[in-house]
């Protein structure tokens, strides 16, 4: 990640009391709500699932009760579909021409991504590095006067500098430039007929990590945890899209995949390499429509020339179901963030009948299919897409994802903790992590102003190979432009297991964080200027 630049900071109120309704957020509503929320009747609050849908009702229900007004027009309901695929018959890939063929085999061979349409394409295939167009960041495998119209491209997955902390692609963090989706639709846009993705490392590991990689992904029968697109993403997408094994891309190309990935590394694809071997692809996917919401409110600002920008406070709702044997609570994650968004919301609810409202308005927003790939943060990005307040108009969002315990890394953790350091849960019973700070330094100095309450604010996982830059809703945000935060205590080992329960939340420690997002979001809301982001992050919109 490139040194930020230093910024003037933005003018805020100097915090000298708690801001109004604060003292009303209570450690006891929350543990209530907690018993409701991510009680065992909730049953994991799955996407798609009666309970899911509960849950968004519930939170609607407790929306209208506070007084809050709907964000959606007359609705609290932010609506959105998924998009589930299944394999279906017919799936081929071919290469060579003439008497020399070869028939690549589903799930050994190659496997259709699961946001690919039922297409066919038969062209030439080209190789071009990594596939990236970012002009932000100075990069376009695009650039060459060679055009892939009317070819198939073949592009290596990932990012270059994927294990460089000083990489222009967010340092170690898989940046947006990565995403699959996006590679694809720069790749539609200059013309191509379809989309090869190789992953060069499965050849650094076992001989079978590419099926295994394949059944992950198509199992034999349908997983616990189905993976969805967001239906915005996947409507755009007109052409065909495979992973291929390393053996098969090098069949291909006739080069071996090492040599083409330090070219590939050392900067942009200067021109397109035309593969030793055209190819003639069929992908054939059954889709289902997943219907989803976030639920979204607000209260509208009181300044004639503020009320029109706002101020989100958000936390996800969703979490990972139950099977016969279990049930994934999801207390901590992310039941606490969802509570802690509807007490704030009360607070300034509680506030406003005293007279005492913001100059800006400030939405609340609980975030839906934050977990499901791929990739995760659906509700957010829907929002994001859709526009429904604009972004211009955004001034910082505050996400509250897992603020109910404290951070616990085991050694030898395994990759659940990729990236972390051991440290013990009394190490931080006083720490949360504020996730987002390096890409603006104006909202990382307003947060530490709001802090009221003594909490330890650490400011260390920007950069890190457990990648929770990306891992939360705040990041939609920070790919459109928007100051944002995520609060966060930190993994756990119950972290995305049956013991992540109501009863190992530290309601205590959820309430001062509550407390705190709740001021800096009032004096966000009330400042005469807003945060800047530290330098332009914005993806390109396809």
């Amino acid at each position: 990640m490139p040194v930020l630049p230093i910024c003037l900071l933005f003018a805020l109120p100097l915090a000298a009391q708690h801001a109004p309704g604060n003292d009303f957020l209570h450690r006891g509503r929350m543990k209530a709500d907690m018993q409701f929320l991510a009680g065992d009747g909730m049953r994991g609050r799955l996407t798609g699932s009666a309970e899911y849908n509960l849950a968004a009702d519930w939170i609607e229900s407790r929306f209208a009760r506070i007084g809050l007004e709907p964000a959606s027009g007359s609705s609290f309901f932010h609506r959105f579909d998924l998009v589930l695929s299944r394999l279906a018959p017919g799936n081929a890939l071919e290469i060579g021409s003439g008497d020399s063929r070869r028939q690549g085999r589903l799930r050994e061979d190659f496997y259709p991504l699961i946001f690919s349409p039922t297409a066919r394409a038969a062209a030439p295939v080209k190789f071009l590095g990594y596939g990236i167009e970012a002009p932000h960041l100075d990069w376009n495998d695009y650039a060459a006067p060679q055009s892939v119209h009317g070819a198939i491209v073949l592009i290596f997955d990932g990012e270059p500098g994927a294990n460089d902390p000083k990489s222009r692609f967010d340092g170690v963090v898989s940046s947006e430039s990565s995403n699959p989706i996006r590679k694809v639709l720069w790749a539609q846009s200059h013309g191509a007929d379809g989309v090869l993705v190789v992953n060069p490392s499965h050849q650094e590991n076992s001989r079978d990590s590419f099926p295994s990689a394949a059944r992950s992904i198509w199992p034999d029968q349908p997983p616990h945890l189905e993976r969805f697109t967001l239906a915005t993403y996947a409507n755009r997408i007109r052409i065909p899209v495979a992973q291929i094994s390393p053996a098969l891309a090098e069949m291909l190309l006739g080069k071996p995949l090492a040599a083409l990935r330090t070219e590939a590394e050392a900067g942009p694809w200067k021109t397109p390499l035309r593969a030793a071997h055209s190819a003639t692809m069929h992908i054939a996917l059954e889709r289902k429509i997943v219907e989803d919401r976030n639920v979204v409110g607000l209260i509208r600002g009181t300044d004639p020339a503020l009320k029109d920008e706002a101020v989100i406070v958000s936390g996800h709702y969703d979490h990972n179901g139950a099977t016969a044997e279990q049930i994934f609570n999801g207390a901590d994650d992310n039941a606490s963030g969802a509570i802690a968004t509807i007490e704030i919301a009360e607070a300034y609810m509680q506030a406003a009948a005293k007279g005492q409202k913001p100059k800006r308005t400030v939405i609340f927003a609980s975030w839906g299919s934050e977990e499901r790939c791929c990739g995760p943060l659906l509700g957010a990005w829907a929002w994001v897409e859709d526009q429904v307040w604009p972004l211009a108009k955004t001034v910082a969002v505050l996400n509250m994802d897992m603020i109910g315990r404290s951070e616990e890394v085991p050694p030898g953790g395994g990759s659940r903790f990729n990236g972390l350091a051991p440290q013990t849960a009394a190490q931080n019973a006083n720490n949360v992590n504020l996730i987002g700070t390096s890409y603006s330094p104006d909202l990382s100095k307003a947060a530490g102003e709001a802090n009221l309450f003594d909490l330890g604010l650490l400011r260390r996982y920007d950069n890190s190979r457990s990648n929770h830059l990306r891992r939360s809703d705040q990041w939609p945000f920070l790919n459109r432009g928007v100051p944002a935060l995520w609060f966060h205590t930190g993994l756990h080992p119950d972290y995305h297991t049956p013991y992540d329960r109501p009863e190992r939340i530290d309601y205590a420690k959820m309430e001062r964080i509550a407390r705190l997002v709740h001021q800096l979001s009032w004096n966000l809301a009330n400042a005469p200027s807003r945060p800047k982001m530290a330098q332009p992050r914005v993806i390109p919109q396809e």
